[in-house]
């Protein structure tokens, strides 16, 4: 071979030997395993949160980590599978952003580390003393018996309530059940237990909780609900039903009430530990982050269209009064 044509197969050459390098660098990038109940236009502010406390540890999607996204669009019997193609694909890290994302992520694998964003009590569902799990357990389930309780102040003469449940997701609309029933029991309260799981379902037992004549609806904290805000907001107004579920976005749709813990802050603080995780931190040697933040929202517009009187210690110490 002459040395031209020698330079010539040696230039062909480098023009192939160089994608190849790239990819094998794109391969070694870490793959997070990200699941979610939902779907991704529900939770934009929740993930763009997640990226954010990510970017904080040094990883940026895109850049120098992989995210493999799997939302279930509120079909949690979808998610066991998911999770267990994650594992299949050998993730670094399985992010589980829901109570029933997290339990079908410590179902598929002991050895995966997951990191877990929950508003359900870590204890009662067995997330607690895995050597590979670890997360955030915002305040959720802890603090829904206190819409309740909020309710009942603007309707002190009522008998009787109502709490709307998502049934597919069991193991929260129990512990919702549970810890609400509890205070409707102080509260001297018959309590009515509504199901949804379809939009169709949600008109369905609004117009339940009229026959019922109760004085109130409480939503219980679910992915499904989350994603609904606006149409639970619209039909609170539609049935005139005092109504009250979590965080801002419903009460400034029109919702009476929002109580819950921070959501952003949740999943901020996943991301910080998913991103501690990839630098080689244990899950077992990092420990489940509690919520303390609690915000209270109240609709000045609706509770006058609903010919209810805000409670003094509510003007005081809600975190905003929407007009």
């Amino acid at each position: 071979m002459r040395r031209r044509e020698f330079i010539k197969v040696i230039a062909g050459s480098a023009v192939t030997v160089w994608p190849l390098a790239a990819s094998t660098q794109q391969a070694a990038m870490p793959v997070i395993g990200f699941t979610n109940s939902g779907s991704p236009d529900d939770h934009a502010q929740q993930l763009a949160a997640f990226l954010d406390g990510l970017s904080e540890t040094g990883y940026v999607e895109g850049r120098n980590v992989s995210i493999e996204y799997r939302w279930a669009e509120n079909q949690n019997d979808r998610l066991p599978a998911m999770v267990a193609d994650l594992v299949h694909r050998r993730v670094a890290v399985i992010v589980a952003t829901t109570t029933p994302a997290a339990l079908a992520a410590k179902a598929a694998t002991t050895t995966i580390p997951i990191v877990f964003q929950i508003g359900s009590n870590p204890v009662e569902l067995d997330l607690l003393g895995h050597d590979n799990i670890t997360g955030i357990a915002q305040l959720d389930v802890a603090v829904a018996p206190i819409r309740l309780r909020l309710l009942h102040q603007f309707i002190p003469t009522a008998d009787a309530m109502a709490l709307l449940v998502n049934p597919d997701s069991s193991p929260l609309a129990e512990a919702n059940i549970k810890a609400i029933g509890g205070m409707a029991k102080d509260l001297g309260l018959k309590l009515h237990v509504l199901n949804a799981s379809t939009e169709r379902e949600l008109d369905i037992a609004f117009s339940r909780a009229i026959e019922l004549r109760v004085g109130g609806l409480v939503i219980a904290s679910d992915s499904f609900f989350v994603g609904r805000q606006q149409q639970l907001a619209a039909l609170a107004l539609r049935y005139s039903l005092p109504t009250a579920f979590a965080g801002r976005e419903f009460v400034a749709a029109g919702g009476l009430i929002g109580y819950s813990g921070n959501f952003i802050d949740a999943y901020h603080a996943t991301g910080v530990y998913a991103g501690r995780v990839l630098k080689g931190e244990e899950p077992h040697n990092l420990p489940v982050q509690h919520g303390t933040k609690v915000e209270l929202f109240v609709n000045r517009k609706s509770a006058k269209a609903l010919g209810l009187k805000i409670p003094d210690t509510l003007n005081l110490h809600a975190d905003e009064l929407i007009e």
